[in-house]
This record gives structure tokens, C-alpha cells and sequence, in this order.
């Protein structure tokens, strides 16, 4: 099946990348307006650095209610983690190259964060995100603590699919976040905080 996942990943690129100026001020409405709701008292929103073509949604570390409640991801030694972030902290390229904090005394556990955002070029309305093909966040999400904690594909609408191949590896997410709004796979929703 990943040989199938090549050529769709080649396309929802492309499609993303022309949906991009037209989507993204409107998801990222949404996602203010939306999650900090979903963000339990005391925990983090693990947000991810953009990569041309996705929706930069670091704008929600600037929102009172997320201050100093951000995380982002970093690859190092091999696995994806978590360190703490603020707008203005220093960044280096993490293994893929990625911007990620560069303090790795940040590094957070499972239970600090509260919600995970992960960008997708395709999403299915069973779970399956299809992603760059690395298997950062299949991996990371595979065993508790960390499948415990809600996560959304962040996607635009034009790219949500009824079916996408799945791996046995990979690890369906509970919803998803678009244009529209957050939308949930059938009882999968938390309880929204007041």
C-alpha cells in the first residue's frame, strides 16, 4: 500500500498547496475561535512548525488564554517529542530539518499536553491521515500515554477523502480540524472545558 501512497501524496500536495490562500485565514479562525475550548487547565496544545503549504496556526501562542501553553514537536534521537515553546525561543533544525525548539531541557511528557494538531496533505473520515510518509506521529501516538490524548489532522476540506490506503502501523486520529470547523469521528469528542 505505500506504493499507492506515493502518487496520492504527489497529488493532495498539490492540491493543498492551491487551496492554501483561500483555506488557510479561515481554518485559522476557526482554530482560534475553537481550541482553546479543548485545551484541559494546566496542559499544552502541541502545534507544529509549517512547512510551505500548511496552515500556520502558530498565531494561537499570541491568544491570552495559550500563553505559555504551546508545544511543538522536534525530532531527536530517532523519535518525535515535545518541547515547550514560546514565540521568540530559539529554534534549530531538528533530524528532518525542521525548526523545533532548540532546548532540549523542554521536553514534555504525555501527560503536560492536553491536545495534539498534526498536518495532513489528504484525511479520511475513518482517521487515516496521510502525511510526508515519515511516521513521526503514527509512532509517537502508537502507545499510551500518548494515544490517550486527543489529536486532530489539521486539513483543508478539499482534501478530506471517504477512503485513503492504510498501513497496519498506522493510528487513525479521533478528528480532524478544517475551514468548517473541529469535527470529531462518531464518539470520539472530549468534553469541551469551560
Amino acid at each position: 500500500m505505500e506504493g499507492q501512497k506515493g502518487p496520492l501524496r504527489q497529488t493532495f500536495k498539490q492540491r493543498r498547496l492551491n487551496l492554501h490562500a483561500s483555506c488557510a485565514p479561515r481554518l485559522q479562525a476557526q482554530a482560534i475561535q475553537h481550541l482553546p475550548g479543548l485545551l484541559p487547565e494546566g496542559r499544552l496544545l502541541g502545534l507544529y512548525w509549517p512547512l510551505p503549504g500548511e496552515v500556520d496556526l502558530l498565531c494561537l501562542a499570541d491568544l491570552p488564554s495559550l500563553s505559555g501553553r504551546i508545544a511543538l514537536p522536534c525530532i531527536a534521537g530517532g523519535r518525535l517529542q515535545y518541547r515547550r515553546w514560546r514565540p521568540g525561543d530559539p529554534t534549530a533544525a531538528d533530524e528532518t530539518g525542521i525548526p523545533a525548539p532548540s532546548d532540549a531541557a523542554s521536553v514534555l511528557e504525555a501527560e503536560q499536553l492536553g491536545l495534539l494538531l498534526a498536518p495532513a496533505l489528504a484525511f479520511d473520515r475513518s482517521g487515516i491521515r496521510l502525511g510526508y510518509g515519515g511516521g513521526w506521529f503514527d509512532r509517537l501516538r502508537e502507545s499510551s500515554p500518548w494515544r490517550d490524548i486527543p489529536a486532530l489532522a489539521v486539513v483543508t476540506s478539499g482534501c478530506l477523502v471517504e477512503h485513503l490506503p492504510a498501513e497496519a502501523w498506522d493510528v487513525p486520529f479521533p478528528g480532524w480540524l478544517d475551514e468548517e470547523g473541529v469535527h470529531w469521528r462518531p464518539g470520539l469528542q472530549p468534553v469541551e472545558q469551560p
